[in-house]
């Protein structure tokens, strides 16, 4: 097990306790609500270096989405990377309506999800939902899920009760998520064929070589598009607008995220490492993040960034 860091007791705290000392007079400290989901704690601990570079605190809070929604309105956190639509739409756009929080930017766009096969199952002639029948005996008839009750896993089911895209006759075999890319892993070491349920970002997209099936017959259960905003106090472009500006310019592409999830989850690297390393790798990509902003002294970003993190 990890060695248990302060900002990992952090983690454990009440989030009143959190709220208990000096109010913030200022954004010298910028504190993250993190859900317990690896892109998220990654994103959350790129953001985090960059931004100790620059001369800020940081702080990050492992909290549940609605604990995580209710700090940015009460002045207890400062940033959300976390704001997954059309999931939490319901929780956050009452939020943006009210003038309580503002959806900065989309961090990840167009993310997809539905369901998946292997690249030679889509090679050999698999590649919309509705191709699914007419190989049903080497898929089993089976489709492969996630946990019970998840949004993906009801929209299977009613379109095997509609019949949409010839799955009537189907079944879908619920599971965790664990157990469903175990099952998948060894049927795609045999070349065997499956369908599961995939989604980006996440690490099985770096370690299968996966398709992502077209809809058909609006079956609900493929091509379904995803964004992750950016959320923050109402308030904060007016406590500091370097901050952010760095936020709004703060864009990941999936591929990086992928492969961020693939090391902190997958090979499980603490996320300081995974972060530093990609961070000297990627300056290219940290540049154009942190163009036109500046340390707390005043100094380009990215020279600070590259001084404190190495070149």
């Amino acid at each position: 097990m990890r060695k248990m860091s302060f900002r990992s007791l952090l983690t454990l705290l009440p989030l009143a306790w959190l709220a208990a000392g000096p109010a913030q007079a200022d954004l010298d400290t910028v504190r993250f609500g993190v859900p317990p989901w690896p892109g998220v704690t990654v994103k959350s601990e790129v953001a985090s270096q960059l931004l100790g570079a620059m001369g800020y605190r940081t702080e990050q809070s492992e909290l549940a989405v609605g604990v995580i929604l209710n700090g940015l309105t009460s002045d207890d956190l400062d940033v959300y990377l976390g704001g997954w639509y059309p999931i939490e739409e319901e929780m956050i756009e009452p939020l943006v309506a009210d003038d309580k929080v503002v959806k900065l930017t989309k961090n990840i766009d167009d993310a997809n999800s539905g369901l998946v096969v292997p690249e030679y199952v889509h090679e050999a002639g698999v590649d919309s939902v509705a191709d699914l029948d007419r190989y049903r005996e080497r898929f089993d008839g089976e489709i492969q899920g996630i946990e019970a009750g998840t949004g993906i896993n009801d929209a299977i089911l009613a379109a095997i009760d509609e019949n949409k895209a010839g799955l009537g006759d189907w079944e879908l075999r619920e599971s965790s998520t664990s157990a469903m890319l175990a099952y998948a892993e060894q049927k795609i070491a045999n070349r065997e064929w499956v369908t599961f349920v995939g989604w980006e970002p996440h690490w099985m997209n770096v370690s299968y070589d996966l398709y992502y099936l077209k809809d058909a017959d609006d079956s609900g259960v493929a091509d379904i598009k995803s964004t992750v905003w950016t959320v923050v106090p109402a308030d904060l472009k007016a406590e500091d607008a370097n901050l952010y500006r760095f936020l709004s310019q703060y864009r990941v592409a999936i591929e990086d995220q992928n492969a961020w999830i693939y090391e902190y989850s997958y090979e499980e690297r603490p996320a300081d490492e995974v972060a530093s390393e990609w961070i000297r790798n990627h300056y290219d990509t940290v540049a154009q993040w942190l163009e036109g902003v500046t340390t707390k002294a005043g100094e380009p970003a990215i020279d600070a960034v590259k001084a404190q993190l190495g070149n």
